[in-house]
């Protein structure tokens, strides 16, 4: 896990309802809330600008977070974001779950794929194909990484790596590989390079083509 920290100001939110979520967002601000661990759940208002700033750290997604709501701080993961239609830079709303210190979580963590030019497919003209961006992991609080790697450099033509070939650190788990082999699906692939075909076959196909329909 990484040991930088994200640092989220929010205040309790008391007023409710479309019509003040519109005067909320005009004003700067957004819409969240926070539920989850042994509180019930508190709705909030977070300026959306400092929102906007973390929003551009990968690891923001995949971390534990500090909310502060009136001095009190409470240890958090953002479950959802709901961002506008359109304009991807705007958000309309935020969940965050607390999280409990010693139990397990599941959460949603990028994958990372190094050596993609290196890798054999490549080198011998392959596509790669990313089947998945992200997996769903479980594991504590304290193990939770930023994102796992997968290494390329020795995929081929024709070949792809699974979920039950990622090597994850000590303490994770895939529940999804839990269901049984039918779950065991591909991230990423290396397929043949595609052929096209030259203009003059293109020509001939379509010439002899004709003269098959002028003989009949």
């Amino acid at each position: 896990m990484s040991q930088e920290t994200f640092k989220i100001e929010a205040s309790v939110r008391d007023d409710l309802g479309k019509g003040a979520s519109r005067r909320l967002r005009r004003e700067g601000n957004i819409p969240a809330i926070v539920y989850g661990g042994k509180k019930p759940p508190v709705s909030l208002t977070i300026n959306h600008n400092e929102l906007l700033k973390h929003l551009d750290h990968e690891a923001f997604f995949s971390h534990i977070l500090e909310l502060n709501v009136g001095g009190e701080t409470d240890e958090v993961v953002l479950r959802d974001l709901h961002r506008h239609p359109y304009k991807t830079t705007v958000v309309l709303h935020a969940d965050f779950q607390r999280i409990t210190r010693g139990q397990k979580m599941r959460m949603h963590v990028p994958l990372h794929f190094e050596n993609r030019e290196e890798s054999k497919g490549a080198k011998a003209g392959g596509v790669i194909s990313v089947i998945h961006n992200e997996i769903e992991i479980e594991c504590l609080p304290r193990q939770l990484p930023e994102y796992l790697t997968i290494d390329l450099s020795d995929l081929d033509v024709n070949e792809s790596i699974h979920l039950s070939e990622i090597q994850l650190p000590e303490g994770i788990a895939i529940p999804e590989l839990a269901l049984g082999e039918g779950h065991d699906v591909a991230v990423v692939a290396i397929h043949p390079p595609k052929v096209e075909k030259e203009p003059e076959e293109d020509a001939q196909s379509e010439a002899g083509g004709e003269e098959e329909k002028g003989e009949a």
